[in-house]
């Protein structure tokens, strides 16, 4: 007979011993919440994805937030949400009438962006006929930065790669975040999200699947958020776990 535990990774039916848990089941909680304390405190290694992005012959910016350091960063949300002026400075230059801005940003798992990020961009990339602004990579960035970024790039619409708050079992999950004509002081309901992109979650195919959705239906109907609703059917899966490439030329500038 199969028990819950095949059906799920949770903690369930998990046993116990006396009034406690068994040992080995102690150790595994104690060595998720350890992995999940690191993931937030990782720091974001810069210049490795940007060498990346660019052997993939990606264009990039690497850029940081108003929060210095990973403490104020953890303790002080809203820093995390705004550009430095130097990244602002640095950004003048590049805008123009872009169709979307990608950003990659730490968020609270940078293993879940090293882990997830690129492949996932790589995915999407060649299926979008979209002008696409250079990737902006974020130190110490929240959410809502893309919706900065956006606007200093002159994009139509924002789309935030970010890592999301590790939970007992999921260190590396990495979120997408899209905002329609993206400025400061958008709201969370005016943002849709993907979530639990990784290994045991949701497999790049399928969520740039997801997102490709998204962001042709948000760029016809001018709108994101509660208003835009993802009811994409999924894709039919081959062995390999990738569809076959839609049509489309990506201009990366």
């Amino acid at each position: 007979m199969k028990s819950l535990r095949d059906y799920t990774s949770a903690r369930v039916d998990i046993g116990r011993t006396g009034h406690s848990v068994p040992t080995r089941e102690l150790l595994d909680f104690q060595l998720a919440h350890a992995k999940a304390r690191d993931a937030v405190h990782l720091p974001l290694d810069v210049n490795s994805l940007v060498v990346e992005l660019k052997e993939k012959q990606i264009p990039c910016i690497a850029l940081a937030s108003a929060a210095p350091d990973r403490t104020t960063y953890l303790h002080r949300p809203d820093l995390g949400r705004r550009l430095n002026a130097e990244s602002r400075d640095r950004l003048a230059p590049l805008k123009s009438e872009y169709d979307a801005a990608f950003v990659i940003a730490d968020g609270l798992s940078a293993l879940a962006v090293h882990r997830h990020a690129v492949p996932l961009l790589e995915a999407i990339l060649p299926r979008l006929d979209w002008r696409i602004a250079p990737i902006a990579i974020v130190e110490q960035g929240r959410v809502a930065i893309g919706d900065e970024i956006g606007q200093l790039l002159g994009a139509k619409l924002a789309v935030v790669l970010i890592g999301e708050r590790p939970g007992l079992g999921s260190p590396d999950s990495l979120g997408v975040y899209l905002t329609w004509q993206p400025h400061p002081g958008r709201t969370d309901a005016e943002r849709n999200c993907i979530s639990n992109i990784r290994a045991e979650g949701l497999s790049y195919t399928l969520a740039a699947h997801k997102l490709l959705f998204l962001m042709n239906e948000s760029r016809r109907l001018k709108l994101s958020g509660v208003k835009l609703k993802e009811n994409s059917t999924e894709p039919r899966l081959e062995r390999n776990a990738t569809t076959k490439r839609m049509s489309g030329q990506t201009r990366l500038e």
